[in-house]
């Protein structure tokens, strides 16, 4: 029996993103990194067929996977804010910056607004230390970032 006629086309893709990189040396985060890429996230249920396809247990997956920040199980909103959590960042405010604009934002760290259109997500240096606070929504940086500097730039990227 072909496994393709018993999982879902996105399952499906998976596999073949798998099976296109396993002869990889070290193919398990390059793998996680391409569905990621096509998806916007690792479905759990591709968890596994990767490890079936690379025999590793469904545990070792789930481990990396979830070790990883950068590995969503869930898609991302439309945008995505990453706030720096460094040294140079909380020295000039960044911890009660981030506690204000989870606060205004109604979400945690890897959570998504209910209107779907933020992701907040902690990153450790974006380079922006002189600067700081400092903040990336999407590709643009957000230097001596604020509360409301950063709703206006959400509301500017939603244009």
């Amino acid at each position: 029996m072909n496994i393709h006629n018993t999982i879902s086309p996105s399952d499906a893709r998976a596999l073949e993103i798998a099976r296109e990189m396993k002869a990889m040396e070290g193919p398990l985060l390059p793998i996680l990194h391409a569905i990621q890429e096509e998806f916007g996230h690792v479905p759990q249920s591709a968890l596994p067929l990767i490890a079936r396809e690379l025999n590793l247990s469904r545990a070792e997956v789930h481990g990396v996977m979830t070790f990883y920040h950068d590995f969503r199980a869930e898609p991302a909103g439309r945008h995505v804010l990453k706030l720096c959590r460094a040294e140079a960042c909380q020295s000039v405010g960044g911890a009660a910056l981030a506690e204000d604009l989870k606060r205004a934002l109604g979400i945690d760290w890897h959570g998504t607004t209910a209107d779907g259109n933020v992701t907040l997500e902690p990153v450790y240096c974006l380079g922006l230390c002189s600067c700081a606070p400092a903040a990336m929504l999407g590709d643009e940086l957000i230097g001596r970032a604020t509360v409301s500097g950063i709703q206006d730039a959400i509301k500017e990227a939603g244009r």
